[in-house]
């Protein structure tokens, strides 16, 4: 396959990447991002009201923040508008499908927001890495995804993807955290315990995936995230600046006054089974084992 060099840029310019915060404090943050939940519901009035349809593609290392992120940006939206696509293993029907065939069904329709944590770009990643795939099958998915996004883009979608960045130090941080917190030791599947042994093959293959797919048709955005806080508040910055919207949010209801109740008894709370007070559950634990 003939590499040809690409040139597409970013629309941030290296002089405001090199400039960016490492630190904020909880204050500022919080302040920020209430900003930030406000103007993401003003756009999704406007993706609704305008009948857009969005694809948002996350993508990075295990332990680079998407997540987090994700959550973050879906927090003030409505449900019923904005989705996210989180796919496991392919089935074995699955695998004998179109590679891209099980993502198409969960692109956006008029009004709506699709947010893929993980896409189809697992082929270039993981797949890759780890052998899941043939180099057939790798070679035809660095074929086919520059058409296969031109055409997403051509039938009027907008599609946003972003990189996640993380140190070495960093994701090795984060993962001793994960391995030691009950909570969040689900995070740690055992393909990211073995990612750990690979940083450099994943870097050559994050490297070549931006060399076939960072086209300007849907080129990709880095985000800096060894500082999760300010990761997610670039990349909520980002989204809004690439997507033109107005405030359109419907001016405050005025309700009428309610109309008078009808007599009703309510049944008596012993005929219910009512959930009870939360501290009478404090020592009916799952023991540990």
């Amino acid at each position: 396959m003939t590499k040809v060099k690409n040139s597409t840029k970013s629309p941030l310019s290296e002089e405001a990447n090199h400039s960016q915060q490492t630190s904020i404090s909880k204050e500022e943050y919080k302040k920020e991002l209430a900003r930030l939940h406000g103007e993401l519901i003003k756009l999704q009035y406007w993706i609704k009201e305008k009948g857009l349809r969005v694809v948002l593609l996350f993508e990075g290392r295990d332990g680079a923040g998407k997540g987090g992120a994700i959550k973050r940006l879906i927090a003030p939206l409505n449900p019923r508008g904005a989705n996210v696509v989180a796919l496991g293993t392919p089935s074995d029907r699955e695998k004998t499908q179109w590679y891209f065939q099980r993502y198409v069904s969960h692109l956006p329709a008029a009004g709506e927001i699709t947010i893929f944590d993980r896409s189809w770009y697992n082929r270039a990643g993981v797949e890759r890495v780890m052998d899941f795939c043939t180099d057939q099958q790798y070679k035809e998915f660095l074929r086919s995804c520059p058409e296969f996004e031109r055409m997403i883009v051509r039938s009027g979608t907008i599609l946003l993807k972003y990189w996640f960045s993380v140190s070495d130090e960093e994701q090795e941080k984060r993962f001793q955290a994960r391995a030691k917190d009950p909570m969040k030791r689900w995070k740690l599947s055992p393909i990211d315990l073995l990612s750990r042994d690979k940083w450099v093959e994943y870097s050559k293959a994050k490297d070549e995936m931006f060399f076939y797919t960072d086209i300007k048709e849907a080129p990709w955005h880095v985000v800096e995230s060894n500082n999760k806080k300010i990761a997610r508040l670039n990349c909520i910055s980002h989204i809004l600046s690439c997507i033109p919207y107005k405030n359109i949010i419907p001016k405050p209801i005025k309700l009428t006054p309610r109309r008078p109740m009808e007599e009703y008894e309510r049944p008596p709370f012993e005929s219910q089974n009512i959930v009870p007070d939360f501290r009478l559950f404090k020592h009916r634990r799952c023991s540990d084992s």
